[in-house]
């Protein structure tokens, strides 16, 4: 399939304009995602139409906290990834080449918003590896699920071009962007990638309207310096408004770092506390044991609004209105 967003050199090359590495690409060769190729001059994607994952979960599962609460979501990914994080939990879809065999199916972006439809679904999430690697699925499908109604949700490691966020800009109402950490060392070793395009584009999104949350995994000993953490948490304050949601999650070994050491709960409540010292509203602990920084409570009066247990949720605000004091939660609400 052809690809968007790409432009052809005098050379035969092409340049990929869909993520912030802005690959150029010899004829015969593939971008840094292995997913986007060049075909005699021509940027082809290899996944504009593959399915590796559909699922109806839990909008918790994404995670956001915020975006119909207590509802499901229609879940889609496919394969390839412009990161290579040595600490990646879904590298068996993430982490491909043009000569990789992928296991998936090939389906309709029609197909797609219908059996969603038919599942009743409320939203439609683009998540499991990078949605922006396969750009062309995610504009499409979730032009048809708009169209049927449906809200749409990004999963993304936030390392998109500026063009890719303009070209989805009406199609997508919600995401869910990896903040990995405030250090762009870390960035590059760990991950592949920079920490300004990630910060630049949570700024856009935000400006753009989409409701965004913010997820970091806390990983002991690479990106859980107490300064750091202090830092992500006013930058969310400050630039993205104390109402944004930071998902802390923990981490257990996984690639390259299988056997690295899983985050100590301790960790991720100081973490938690850390964001709260800072004036965040909503924070939250994920992907580890225990009750603390899963529910949401009132800015203004402290009313429990949204008991949550695992992916069991429990909307007490009736249209996100706080029973007591009436303040209205933050987020889209059911």
């Amino acid at each position: 399939m052809r690809g968007m967003l790409w432009n052809a050199n005098e050379d035969g090359s092409v340049n990929c304009n869909v993520c912030a590495h802005g690959c150029k690409i010899k004829n015969g060769g593939q971008g840094i995602c292995g997913v986007r190729v060049n075909r005699d001059g021509e940027l082809r994607t290899l996944v504009g139409d593959l399915v590796t994952a559909v699922n109806m979960d839990p909008v918790e599962k994404k995670p956001l906290y915020h975006f119909l609460p207590g509802t499901k979501t229609f879940s889609i990914g496919s394969a390839g990834c412009n990161f290579g994080c040595k600490f990646c939990q879904n590298h068996n879809v993430a982490a491909v080449s043009p000569k990789s065999v992928i296991p998936g199916k090939r389906v309709s972006p029609e197909s797609l918003a219908r059996l969603a439809e038919e599942n009743g679904a409320p939203s439609m999430a683009f998540t499991y590896n990078e949605p922006t690697v396969y750009i062309e699925q995610v504009y499409d499908t979730a032009g048809q699920a708009k169209a049927r109604g449906m809200k749409t949700i990004l999963v993304t490691n936030g390392f998109f071009s500026h063009d890719a966020l303009m070209t989805l800009s009406r199609r997508i109402d919600a995401a869910n962007i990896d903040l990995k950490g405030m250090n762009d060392d870390f960035y590059r070793h760990y991950c592949g990638g920079r920490l300004q395009p990630v910060l630049d584009n949570l700024l856009a999104a935000k400006k753009l309207g989409w409701w965004v949350e913010v997820t970091t995994l806390l990983i002991p000993g690479v990106n859980d310096d107490p300064k750091e953490l202090a830092k992500i948490a006013a930058f969310i304050k400050n630039d993205l408004g104390p109402e944004t949601p930071w998902h802390i999650s923990g981490f257990h070994g996984a690639n390259k770092m299988i056997n690295h050491p899983s985050t100590p709960l301790n960790t991720l409540e100081k973490a938690w506390q850390t964001g709260k010292d800072a004036g965040l509203h909503n924070v939250y602990i994920g992907n580890a044991p225990g009750l603390l920084g899963q529910n949401t409570f009132c800015p203004n009066c402290g009313q429990t609004l949204v008991e949550r247990s695992g992916y069991s949720t429990r909307v007490l605000a009736k249209k996100g209105v706080c029973p007591k004091c009436k303040t209205q939660m933050a987020g889209v609400i059911a």
